[in-house]
């Protein structure tokens, strides 16, 4: 009997990206210098490696650019949803449950 179980949905990452952006984007200078700046392009830059890897494995995946600190909560969110959007157009399977898994992962340690 096949597994009856309801697959994750990305849905749940752009939901999880929309609360880390909308958190980002309103802080204070001096909170985003003190690193979240820095953390949010890394995060940014690791939604964006992995999107751009699912949509196609046989490119070398290009660096999101530092567009500076002020914008990092929308690089946030562009990047997760092209994630999420990679998610969706990917055959459903292990792997993609794994690659959402490991997104949410990486949302929530931020």
């Amino acid at each position: 009997m096949p597994d009856q179980t309801p697959r994750p949905s990305p849905d749940v990452l752009d939901a999880a990206v929309d609360r880390i952006a909308d958190r980002v984007r309103p802080l204070p200078e001096s909170a985003l210098r003190r690193g979240v700046a820095a953390r949010g392009l890394t995060l940014a830059r690791e939604l964006s490696r992995r999107a751009q890897l699912l949509e196609r494995p046989d490119a070398p995946p290009r660096e999101l650019p530092d567009d500076g600190m002020y914008v990092v909560g929308d690089q946030i969110a562009v990047a997760g949803h092209d994630l999420a959007y990679a998610l969706r157009a990917a055959p459903p399977g292990p792997g993609t449950d794994r690659e959402l898994a490991a997104a949410l992962e990486l949302l929530r340690t931020f």
